[in-house]
């Protein structure tokens, strides 16, 4: 497959991406740590929900250094991976000898695929990027369009009730012995500056992330046919070691959700 260059349908070069900045201690995190919640709950979870994808043609957006591409790959599927990282990108192209024939990774924005036709795609999947993506309607269309009819979209995410950057925290009560999860904020939408580097004094990056309520991505969903055909909440592999509150914290992480995947199917 010849790529084309590095630019978007209207000639305008893609904007990088905050991710993009991060990417090497990114790729660190997933690929050389095997207790991630990647690793653990959500790409298991995922691969369980698309089932046999043998033959299949895949795009995974926001791809990032290509992780779940590859797995996908192992399956038998043929992948299309895009990012708005080039470093993520450069990353993914690196581990790619081995996949070469099998997945294709392009720089680009999620709300503008140039790289893909129309109805060419039988599942998309967008595995813990939406709630970093600006352009949320246009990336929908987007999905809708490069998909063939009847193909599946997965949409993971943050749960949106519980994991708002800045608006929910853990708590405990003392005299219940009870963890809990306090909700400040959640019907409003917002956009959050992240600190990747707490602790930190030099050297500080930074990523985005927006909050939206569920019902938000219902409506984009529906608005581009994409209809949702099954939810799914996944809770925290991680256990405590032994203390006070060891009980209460295991008992709340198996409550309380921390992911939620959505799959829509795209109608005629």
């Amino acid at each position: 497959m010849n790529k084309p260059p590095h630019k978007t349908r209207t000639g305008k070069q893609a904007k990088d991406t905050s991710w993009g900045k991060v990417s090497e201690w990114y790729d660190k995190h997933l690929e050389h740590n095997d207790d991630t919640y990647h690793a653990k709950v959500v790409h298991p979870n995922l691969l369980k929900m698309l089932g046999e994808v043998q033959g299949k043609k895949m795009l995974d957006l926001a791809c990032g250094q290509g992780i779940f591409s590859r797995l996908l790959a192992d399956k038998g599927a043929h992948v299309v991976g895009v990012d708005l990282g080039k470093e993520l990108i450069e990353l993914a192209e690196k581990k790619n000898k081995d996949y070469a024939f099998r997945v294709h990774y392009f720089h680009g924005a999620s709300d503008d695929l140039y790289m893909i036709k129309d109805g060419t795609i039988d599942t998309a999947v967008c595995v813990l990027a939406i709630q970093n993506i600006e352009k949320l309607q246009e990336t929908f269309q987007e999905v809708s369009r490069v998909l063939k009819t009847g193909g599946r979209f997965f949409l993971v995410l943050n749960h949106p009730a519980f994991r708002n950057p800045k608006h929910t925290h853990w708590g405990y009560d003392e005299q219940a012995n009870i963890q809990y999860r306090r909700v400040d904020e959640y019907i409003s939408e917002s956009k959050v500056k992240i600190d990747m580097t707490p602790g930190s004094q030099t050297d500080k990056k930074f990523t985005v992330s927006f909050h939206r309520p569920l019902q938000v991505y219902v409506k984009a969903l529906g608005k581009h046919k994409l209809a949702i055909t099954g939810l799914q909440e996944w809770v925290s592999h991680k256990k405590s070691e032994r203390g006070p509150r060891a009980e209460a914290e295991d008992k709340s992480r198996k409550e309380i959700p921390l992911f939620m995947a959505l799959e829509a199917i795209k109608l005629a």
